[in-house]
């Protein structure tokens, strides 16, 4: 699953959500957490309910619902299940998401309860971590069942722990590679934090290429102008994907050939650079097919 851009839509506003698609976005989410107000909640779970089951709806993007905390003050995630799942549309239509996405995940145990709220089988939950516990137990929550992806809440996260945003980013450096981290350990994707910015097109540029260089996978978006440059960002360029190319044939050539050491482009090439190179053709061919 290629989720180079995660793009939010709010749960309440029909008209963006079937919009969406046509942005170009990876993952769509209709969000029925922050960006649904606490009176409004029953109203965004019919809307998206009714866009979902909608005939007429259309997304190559993976369409991905935004559910409230499994545990908090307000809306809790129970009730969003239910009307996504069990319950109906007012047309009296139901249709089921291709993915969640679970905000303020402590530990596993949360993706664990979303998990056995679904009836039937539960689709792919994107996990956002985004306060203290969320960080210390990344680990416990990429490894549930149920998690396909880790989030990283930076937003959420600094208000949190006290800490000032900066444009650096030094503030939340540590999280930011502690979720890679725990994401590779899983072996699920990590997506990187939203840039608030979004008529700034070169700084959303430059800290989509921070992120890709800490190993991230995508990246969220907050509005439709940041996907082209998300995207565009965690596409590999021809001259990249022609050498990880010829990576991979000197590496056939010297595994037919019996040989553990070769070069290409007078450098020496190990298995880091070999993971590297397959990583490239692999983000190129998933990047070809959308």
């Amino acid at each position: 699953m290629l989720r180079r851009s995660v793009l939010f839509s709010p749960g309440d506003r029909p008209e963006l959500m079937r919009k969406a698609p046509g942005t170009g976005a990876d993952t769509i989410v209709f969000d029925l957490e922050d960006a649904v107000a606490p009176a409004r909640k029953d109203e965004a779970r019919d809307a998206v309910q009714t866009v979902l089951a909608d005939p007429e709806f259309e997304a190559d993007a993976e369409v991905c619902v935004r559910v409230n905390p499994v545990e908090g003050p307000g809306a809790t995630a129970d009730e969003d299940v239910e009307a996504l799942f069990d319950g109906t549309a007012d047309d009296g239509s139901t249709a089921r998401p291709d993915a969640l996405m679970l905000p303020k995940c402590t530990d596993g145990d949360d993706v664990d309860a979303l998990d056995s709220l679904v009836p039937g089988e539960t689709p792919p939950v994107l996990a956002l971590v985004e306060s203290a516990a969320g960080i210390l137990h990344a680990e416990s929550v990429a490894a549930a069942d149920a998690t396909a992806a880790l989030v990283f809440g930076a937003e959420d996260l600094s208000a949190d722990v006290g800490a000032t945003r900066t444009d650096e980013g030094t503030e939340v450096l540590y999280a930011r590679e502690h979720v890679v981290l725990a994401a590779a350990a899983a072996e699920v994707d990590a997506i990187d934090t939203v840039y608030t910015d979004f008529s700034d097109a070169d700084g959303l540029r430059e800290e989509t290429e921070f992120a890709i260089e800490l190993g991230y996978d995508g990246k969220m978006a907050i509005h439709p102008s940041q996907v082209s440059v998300v995207n565009e960002a965690f596409t590999p360029d021809p001259e990249t994907v022609e050498w990880a190319e010829r990576v991979l044939a000197a590496k056939a050539e010297a595994d037919a050939e019996d040989r553990g050491v070769f070069q290409v482009d007078g450098e020496m090439i190990d298995a880091p650079l070999v993971a590297q190179a397959e990583r490239v053709v692999a983000r190129a061919a998933a990047a070809d097919g959308v």
